[in-house]
């Protein structure tokens, strides 16, 4: 096993090499991870970032947008990974009735290629050049699961019971868990039973708006759904004799970590070079100040899995990848008036401080940015008691058109971050509401992507410097 496991990572190695090479001399690839936490809106970010850098009529803060003089998608380099469904995904937002389409639930990759003239100087030196886009899609859950590579089961299991403890949703969990021997000998059915209460405390958590929901694949279990690696549960006791139900569980976890975790960083996240993490800020706002400060540390948490800074050419050669630029977009921003975005991504700021220094020490360039991916709604001033009230208006899920104010987000991000890390139970000056929009019904002219909300700034801070 040793002697494969060295032959494979040579094997890897060479192809790596082989690939930096051909990047570095003939046609640069510039590699962007796509992630988000529940309801964040991956699948939607993606489609109509792709489909506005096809036509960028609507991409005037995108400054290489003039120099593209063609974009077209291309089969992917990855024949393992599955293709991002663009074209499904782009006809479900564009049709006569339009619907949000189905989120992607494993890693899923796209190509778009750039044919790009040279500007400045080097106009009349060189002719077009190709530059590749490759986009990673995967789920956000997978990503917090890299934190769990330095923990043992004792020290995972103390602090995901410490979570449970101060969540509403883990009763039936920590219920059945004070009935639980771990120092039992290991029986399949009770090991199975636990093991699904806790899952269904993970589901109904993600729902209640909480971010950090490790292990990801208990969510999110495709393939291995029923497996024996993904029927384990913490304990308040992790240790056991040999036979044990605590044991068989530790042993579990310790694959979970080799066989899913590994992997996947492995063979799709350290290859990245690019990193946008999509948030749904307001979600968390609306669920209260617990999920407001669990989404805090997951995002310091988030930042613990890259290896953020520069590297020099010669390792990046050997295929090295160091995570160089990171992207922190709150979501849907067309869900408040645009006097509120400065507001909402004031919050974004100070949500990811920690997660931010971090980054910025370490040499990599971050940024926090409100966005809407489609914009799904128009602004309106409503007389309310002979009040004004700055509305956003759209399709609800019913079908209705409504007009919609969420509540006014607080000018200094310290009235949400201090209550959140008090442990308030509730907002003590105001509610923040969220309300679910269908996508509005679009004619779009040629030369023009779907409408959005800053969407080339983030093309532009992500990309725009490579080509």
């Amino acid at each position: 096993m040793i002697i494969n496991d060295i032959a494979d990572r040579l094997l890897r190695s060479v192809e790596a090499v082989q690939d930096g090479v051909n990047e570095a001399l003939f046609e640069p690839v510039i590699r962007i991870g796509v992630t988000g936490l529940s309801r964040a809106g991956k699948t939607v970010f993606i489609t109509s970032l792709v489909a506005n850098l096809m036509d960028r009529g609507r991409m005037p803060q995108f400054s290489p947008a003039t120099a593209i003089t063609a974009a077209y998608l291309q089969p992917q380099p990855d024949d393992t990974v599955p293709r991002f469904n663009y074209e499904a995904h782009l006809a479900a937002l564009t049709a006569t009735d339009p619907h949000w389409p189905a989120s992607t639930r494993a890693v899923s990759e796209l190509r778009l290629s750039f044919r790009v003239r040279p500007t400045g100087l080097l106009a009349g030196l060189s002719g077009p050049r190709t530059v590749h886009l490759d986009i990673v899609d995967y789920p956000g859950e997978w990503l917090l699961d890299l934190g769990l590579m330095e923990k043992t089961y004792a020290e995972w299991s103390a602090e995901a019971l410490q979570r449970a403890q101060s969540r509403e949703q883990s009763a039936e969990f920590l219920a059945a868990l004070e009935g639980f021997d771990g120092n039992a000998r290991h029986e399949e059915a009770g090991a199975k039973a636990l093991s699904e209460a806790f899952t269904s405390y993970l589901n109904r958590a993600r729902a209640a708006g909480y971010s950090d929901c490790t292990p990801g694949r208990f969510l999110l279990p495709g393939e291995l759904a029923g497996s024996p690696v993904l029927t384990f549960a913490p304990l308040a006791q992790p240790d056991g004799p040999r036979g044990s139900m605590a044991r068989e569980f530790a042993r579990r976890y310790e694959s979970y970590k080799r066989e899913v975790v590994r992997p996947f960083f492995r063979d799709h996240f350290a290859r990245i070079d690019r990193q946008i993490v999509l948030v749904d800020a307001l979600g968390a706002i609306h669920a209260g100040p617990k999920a407001v400060e669990d989404l805090r540390e997951t995002m310091a948490d988030i930042l613990s899995a890259f290896r953020p800074g520069r590297v020099g050419r010669i390792m990046a050669l050997l295929g090295q990848h160091r995570v160089e630029k990171i992207l922190f977009a709150a979501t849907k921003a067309d869900h408040i008036h645009h006097t509120q975005h400065a507001r909402l991504t004031a919050i974004m700021e100070a949500l990811v401080r920690d997660a931010r220094d971090r980054a910025d020490f370490a040499g990599a360039k971050t940024t926090a940015m409100s966005i809407a991916s489609l914009r799904a709604t128009v602004e309106e001033t409503v007389n309310h008691d002979g009040q004004d009230i700055d509305c956003v208006r759209g399709v609800t899920e019913d079908g209705k058109r409504a007009a919609f104010y969420p509540g006014e987000l607080p000018e200094d991000p310290a009235h949400i971050l201090s209550a959140a890390r008090q442990g308030a139970e509730k907002w003590l000056d105001g509610d923040y509401e969220v309300m679910r929009f269908k996508p509005a019904p679009m004619t779009l002219k040629p030369g023009e992507g779907p409408p959005h909300i800053r969407l080339d700034r983030a093309a532009e801070f992500l990309i725009g410097d490579k080509l």
